[in-house]
Formats: structure tokens, C-alpha cells, sequence
């Protein structure tokens, strides 16, 4: 992926901002960062196209909704050919109860967050993927009991800014 234009501690700034309110006008996005509203429009524009941005949404209270379970699974391959990993992560894309899929390094190879309608609903699914083609070779389980929070924001600013940069470099004296 080519990288987009470099950006500032405001566009850094507006990133954030977008993350806790997506639905925040561009007026009090502007005065939330300290510019103008039509600067701040064309930043956000900028932001869009470069690919920053790459879209707004709701976030859902499941609970209100019904029942659910989320599953976390870690799953080892059988092969570990390239071929192997981009067959496994073509067939699990079309898996709607599968929400999340990491390539980590460790002691598997894949850690992938199910949700779904209950046990018996995740044990379907799984049995589903160890039946055909996935290359699973095992797997492992844990089913959530409890998320006391889960955070729908990345702190952009304390990964990206200059200060925060800066915050973290040893005293050289």
C-alpha cells in the first residue's frame, strides 16, 4: 500500500476525534480542532480520499438485541505454504460469524473472533470449517464470559504524534 500524504498533529487530531464521533458535524469537528470549518471539511476530504478514513458506521448494544456468544479461536495450520494461509483466509472471508482474523507468530497461527448465536451454534461453524478444505490442522477455544469494556477507537495520538514520540524517548544526559 503506497503511503498517503503526511500528516499533522490536526489531521492526527481529527482521526481521533472521527473515532469517538463519527456523526460529529463538520462545525463542531472544526472547532474541536481548532480551525475553521472550511479547512477542516477539506482536510476530512483529504483524509477520505487518501484512505485514512475508510468509512462511518453505528456501534450496536448486541445485548439489547439477544442472546450471543463470542468465541475466540486460535488455529493452526496443517501446511505452511503460502498458498496454505491465502486458501484459509479466502474461505474464512465468507464466514459472517467470523468478525476479526490475525496472522500472529507464536505458538499458532491464526487467532479469529467468532460471534455467534450460542455453543451449539459456534460448534456448527467449526465442525463446518475442520469438515472441508480450511487445512486446519487443530484448534483451540475460549469462549468469552464476560468484556468489562471493548474500545471501537485506536489512540491515534498516542501512536502517531510527534509529542507522544518525544514523551517516549530516553533522557540521553
Amino acid at each position: 500500500m503506497l503511503p498517503g500524504p503526511k500528516l499533522d498533529r490536526i489531521d492526527l487530531k481529527i482521526l481521533a476525534k472521527l473515532q469517538q464521533s463519527g456523526r460529529i458535524t463538520n462545525v463542531e469537528l472544526a472547532d474541536a480542532v481548532g480551525l475553521s470549518p472550511s479547512p477542516c471539511l477539506t482536510r476530512v476530504k483529504r483524509l477520505e480520499k487518501a484512505g485514512y478514513i475508510t468509512g462511518y458506521g453505528a456501534y450496536l448494544n448486541l445485548h439489547k438485541l439477544g442472546e450471543f456468544l463470542t468465541v475466540f479461536t486460535e488455529v493452526t495450520l496443517s501446511e505452511h505454504r503460502i498458498g496454505d494461509f491465502s486458501r484459509f483466509e479466502t474461505k474464512i472471508r465468507k464466514l459472517d460469524e467470523i468478525v476479526e482474523c490475525h496472522l500472529v507468530s507464536g505458538g499458532y497461527d491464526y487467532l479469529l473472533k467468532f460471534m455467534t448465536r450460542g455453543v451449539g451454534h459456534y460448534q456448527v461453524i467449526i465442525e463446518g470449517m475442520l469438515e472441508s478444505d480450511y487445512g486446519i490442522e487443530k484448534y483451540f477455544s475460549y469462549v468469552v464470559i464476560k468484556s468489562p469494556f471493548i474500545k471501537h477507537h485506536y489512540p491515534i495520538q498516542n501512536l502517531f504524534s510527534a509529542k507522544a514520540a518525544e514523551r517516549d524517548m530516553p533522557d540521553m544526559e
